[in-house]
């Protein structure tokens, strides 16, 4: 993929975190899901007090995308204002390899961008 492109879906990302709600953990994190056919999809960490009712960036923006009709999909970029480098939890990686495959998965700070197929991060997923 190109890295303007790449750094588009960053900055899309880094937009989408502003719209964090994280009162608890302080924690946000922003998400953009790029599609094949050149779509780009946002979503925040939204938190609730009862942890499990709490929604994930990447859920979040993956979620937009399949209620839009979207079934095809390039990557992921997470960030977060940790200033570190955020990876989706487990349960993000398990539902973006369900609906979305092998796509890759970027992740920034203010250095620099990874890059990692979502195997890589989920080597044993779980499946049917």
């Amino acid at each position: 993929m190109k890295n303007e492109l790449i750094e588009k879906l960053v900055r899309e990302a880094e937009k989408s975190m502003k719209n964090s709600l994280a009162p608890y953990s302080k924690f946000k994190v922003g998400a953009a899901l790029l599609t094949k056919k050149g779509n780009i999809y946002t979503g925040c960490n939204i938190e609730n007090p009862s942890l499990m009712l709490s929604a994930c960036a990447e859920k979040t923006a993956l979620l937009k995308a399949l209620s839009e009709d979207e079934r095809s999909f390039r990557a992921v970029a997470v960030v977060s204002s940790a200033g570190k480098h955020c990876y989706p939890c487990g349960s993000c990686r398990q539902m973006l390899l369900e609906f979305a495959g092998d796509i890759d998965v970027y992740t920034a700070n203010a250095n620099e961008i990874k890059r990692y197929s979502l195997k890589e991060l989920l080597p044993f997923a779980f499946s049917v």
